[in-house]
């Protein structure tokens, strides 16, 4: 059904939201944290639409409240989750994916932040993707979009080299340990939206 859905909606979504993807090769084979910045709702539909691997997203739990719209979220590998308090089953639920080798794309801000998006900047990383990356032990893979999309303009997407955060895998997660990953995980994505903005990708 995901593929379907995706072969469904492909042509129409490339005419509205022209996409330029670069960096496809630095996609790991198997399971791996996509970590794109946020800049509008339609960030998620451009990656789902645009990268063929079913990939699963973390997506607030607000957006499930409707059946019918919470049964295709779900079919296009949507997680529902509490921003404020995630719920011990939604985080089984993440590292349950990635050990069946899934890719999972989780936004470190957690929130929107397009306004930002041209200067090459982001917000504060979120505790959230380094937990799941270092109980897991994944590669996380940068993503940058370059400006909020718009209909009829073409956004590009560059994805970056991927890394790991090993040197914490053996570490107590408490919350110096947490921001510490979690400034790499931030310093990854801003030096990946600094080349994009000044032309080196």
């Amino acid at each position: 059904m995901y593929h379907f859905f995706q072969f469904l909606a492909y042509i129409p979504l490339n005419i509205l939201f022209p996409v330029k993807i670069v960096g496809k090769k630095n996609l790991p084979k198997g399971k791996a944290i996509l970590s794109p910045n946020h800049t509008s709702n339609t960030d998620i539909v451009l990656l789902i639409g645009d990268l063929f691997e079913k990939k699963y997203t973390l997506a607030k739990k607000e957006l499930f409240k409707k059946k019918l719209k919470s049964g295709f979220l779900k079919i296009m590998g949507g997680v529902p989750i509490d921003r404020e308090k995630p719920s011990l089953e939604s985080m089984k639920k993440v590292l349950s994916l990635l050990k069946k080798n899934k890719k999972v794309i989780i936004f470190p801000e957690g929130t929107r932040n397009g306004d930002i998006a041209q200067s090459g900047e982001i917000g504060e990383t979120k505790n959230g993707i380094v937990l799941f990356a270092v109980k897991s032990k994944s590669p996380i893979v940068p993503i940058w979009i370059s400006k909020k999309p718009k209909v009829f303009r073409k956004t590009k997407i560059v994805i970056g080299e991927p890394y790991e955060l090993s040197e914490f895998y053996d570490k107590k997660l408490d919350e110096k340990t947490l921001k510490k990953a979690g400034e790499i995980v931030n310093k990854k994505l801003i030096e990946l939206g600094k080349k994009c903005k000044n032309g080196e990708i």
